[in-house]
């Protein structure tokens, strides 16, 4: 493997729709017959939900999710007391460890379009499956993004760094790089991974999208094998796409045994035997279950908007200036170099 040489595809997998949780319905192309796991990655769900269909109450350990929600927004809670809203654009990276208990419910829309969004399951390395559960939000005013190609490619860099531009930090504990690509037609992509990541890309919106000359369509998803530097492809000038859209993710392979039952992950069998006896029973990180009552797992109403859930408009509104108020603080306040 050299610098110069682009990966090849090892796999396309069709994310085919089914249902999931209390209603919803999910294209999933990690964790199917065909497809269980792709180290570290252990689920890809292409979700879509409303009114009181979504995910009551369930517990995780011993992995980390990533959500970014596309379309509409996303009520969550645990047994910790974290709680918010998600809105399009936004982004959640929990980490479980060693136990939490979540709900994750759509918020009715005023015209009644569905909440639509993105799971990933990120395995942990096993030396931080104990580690206690924590949640870093990811808004989508804080997501830097690139302008390529007199506009025809734009790259939100959500976690990594793609043309030059560097995400934020510390988002999630095993190394993931992610990043949100739209193209029109006439634009080229290219983007380089570390070569001990393994690396996917899945199509959000549009046919015509060509890596490698092969064609990978809309709600498809393309594997790729470790054999190079980096990923490239383009829209053709001839498409009848408006835009391209997909998301192109690596994640650091981990040495470890992985034993997955539904949303336990441990390293052994005997461990994932411990992690339902724990959850049972309310011990050894899940013992917050015995006192939590979910607020949302029933659906979302106005009241918990405006009030636990903090999730209005005007104080979303205020949390964007407060961080726009702080980039402008910290460039005035950043030294001058003087000039030569």
């Amino acid at each position: 493997m050299t610098s110069t040489t682009a990966r090849t595809i090892q796999k396309v997998v069709n994310a085919i729709q089914q249902p999931e949780g209390v209603g919803a319905t999910v294209r999933r192309s990690i964790g199917i017959m065909s497809n269980r796991k792709y180290n570290p990655f252990l689920l890809f769900d292409h979700f879509t939900s409303s009114g009181s269909d979504g995910f009551p109450e369930h517990p995780h350990r011993g992995q980390e999710t990533i959500t970014y929600i596309m379309n509409g927004s996303i009520a969550h809670e645990d047994f910790t007391g974290s709680k918010g809203i998600l809105y399009a654009g936004d982004l959640q990276f929990m980490t479980a460890g060693k136990g939490i208990v979540h709900s994750e419910m759509p918020v009715p829309s005023e015209d009644g379009s569905p909440s639509v969004g993105i799971q990933l399951w990120v395995d942990l390395p096993e030396q931080l499956k104990d580690t206690p559960p924590r949640y870093r939000d990811l808004r989508a005013w804080e997501i830097p993004e690139v302008n390529e190609q007199d506009g025809k490619l734009r790259v939100k860099v959500i976690s990594g760094k793609s043309y030059g531009v560097e995400s934020l930090k510390d988002l999630a504990y095993t190394p993931v790089n992610y990043y949100h690509y739209i193209m029109k037609p006439g634009s080229t992509f290219k983007q380089e991974f570390d070569p001990t990541f393994s690396v996917f890309l899945y199509v959000l919106k549009g046919q015509s999208l060509l890596v490698n000359e092969k064609n990978v369509k809309q709600y498809q998803n393309a594997f790729f094998e470790n054999d190079g530097a980096f990923v490239t492809g383009q829209v053709p000038s001839s498409s009848t796409d408006e835009e391209v859209e997909f998301l192109l993710i690596g994640g650091q392979q981990l040495d470890q045994n992985v034993v997955q039952y539904g949303p336990f992950v441990a390293t052994s069998q005997a461990k994932i035997q411990q992690a339902f006896l724990d959850y049972s029973h309310g011990r050894n990180g899940f013992e917050n279950i015995k006192n939590w009552r979910t607020l949302i797992s029933n659906g979302v109403t106005q009241d918990m908007i405006d009030g636990p859930l903090k999730g209005s408009k005007e104080y979303r509104d205020q949390l964007k200036q407060d961080y726009l108020d702080k980039i402008a603080a910290e460039k005035k306040e950043a030294p001058v170099k003087d000039e030569l």
